[in-house]
């Protein structure tokens, strides 16, 4: 992933991630490029405690369905030494899982976001425990650019050459998803399970149909993608750039031109 260089006056807050979901880490990490945030994820306790032995985060977001939440929530509370402030935590649990909430306060979080998560929601949470914590005032930067697209995360819009686009909450969180993994492909029941969640029960063509529905709204013609590609059999891709060879550092041409789903 690779979005547009920050200016940072100050240092930039640090936040360790513990998710073993690639696609939900890379929508963190993109997400909190808005609010100027270094990015570290650890797909188990052993990992997040290497990345603590050296390098002391502002904030951890925690899932709470990892095995290793309750363990790594304990080791963030207790500071070490003890003079020193503890890390502050916001818990990721299932949305109407009131037993994990629960759980999750008795252990000491800070805050709890339900999932799936909205982009802007999870800016929020994270840019308001960090400035309560640590007294700093953090900026929140509106507009990041990745290839020729800049997505404004406060208005939900869109920008590429003379256009404005504006998205729907379901919108901005299925672009920042896909963009989140540029160039890559994401597939359909990644997609269901970072927005919808896993005990979604969905009809086969919804992840299709809001795809359909985005690329409408960003003028994307499935037959000559500027955007979003689609993958035969298995998913979608991000176009960052469109160039001759495809998205941009390709070595092949996109796909050729297929039946748009139905």
């Amino acid at each position: 992933m690779s979005t547009q260089p920050i200016s940072r006056e100050i240092e930039a807050p640090r936040a360790l991630v513990l998710e073993d979901r690639r696609q939900v880490v890379d929508l963190i990490d993109l997400t909190l490029n808005h609010g100027v945030f270094n990015v570290r994820a650890a797909h188990d306790l052993d990992e997040a405690a290497a990345i603590l032995a050296e390098w002391r985060p502002d904030l951890a977001i925690v899932d709470m369905d990892h095995d290793d939440s309750t363990a790594l929530i304990g080791r963030l509370r207790a500071a070490d030494p003890p003079s020193q402030p503890t890390t502050p935590a916001l818990a990721l649990a299932r949305r109407g899982d009131l037993k994990t909430e629960l759980r999750a306060f008795e252990l000491g979080v800070d805050d709890i976001l339900t999932m799936p998560f909205s982009p802007e929601e999870l800016l929020a949470r994270a840019i308001s425990i960090t400035r309560r914590t640590t007294g700093s005032s953090f900026p929140i930067i509106p507009t990041i650019r990745i290839g020729d697209m800049e997505m404004d995360i406060l208005k939900r819009e869109v920008r590429t050459g003379g256009s404005v686009i504006h998205l729907s909450g379901m919108d901005q969180s299925l672009l920042y998803l896909l963009a989140s993994r540029a160039g890559e492909v994401v597939t359909r029941d990644e997609i269901l399970d970072a927005i919808w969640g896993t005990d979604f029960v969905a009809a086969s063509s919804i992840v299709d149909w809001h795809v359909r529905s985005l690329r409408i709204k960003l003028q994307n013609d499935y037959r000559r993608p500027r955007f979003i590609a689609t993958v035969p059999g298995r998913g979608y891709r991000f176009v960052p750039t469109l160039t001759d060879a495809g998205w941009e550092g390709a070595p092949a041409a996109l796909p050729a031109p297929e039946t748009p789903p139905h």
